[in-house]
């Protein structure tokens, strides 16, 4: 009995979806722009080339500045392991709740003072749009 039920219920999804494919295809056809690519005049090159040039110039500074982030994060990464192993290691020691909030903040500023450190992060260069 299921088996007749889905059956039938494919047989009339297809015919429902034959029945707006005919008419959605004609539809869609008339209306379809056709796009012709119209050659530059010799400024917009000229001017397009210019862009592209600066992109270029931007994309390897973008860079330069990415692997200069990169590396400081990498750097500043064993400071703070050992600026977090001195927290645990003062907060195991404690035996004053000061003294717990103590190595707390000191393990706060050493963080602060760590990503400080970091440039901040470089904005990836636009491509340069063809006239």
């Amino acid at each position: 009995m299921s088996m007749l039920k889905r059956s039938i219920a494919a047989l009339i999804a297809v015919g429902l979806f034959g029945l707006v494919g005919v008419s959605g295809a004609t539809a869609a056809e008339t209306t379809i722009p056709v796009v012709k690519k119209v050659a530059l005049t010799p400024e917009q090159k000229a001017a397009f080339e210019a862009a592209k040039a600066t992109f270029k110039t931007a994309q390897a500074s973008f860079k330069a500045a990415h692997d200069a982030r990169e590396s400081a994060i990498a750097a500043i990464k064993p400071v703070i392991a050992a600026a977090k192993t001195a927290r645990d290691a003062a907060i195991a020691t404690a035996t004053t709740p000061e003294a717990k909030k103590a190595a707390r903040d000191a393990f706060k500023a050493a963080v602060t003072a760590a990503k400080a450190s970091i440039p901040a992060k470089p904005v990836r260069p636009t491509k340069p749009v063809r006239p």
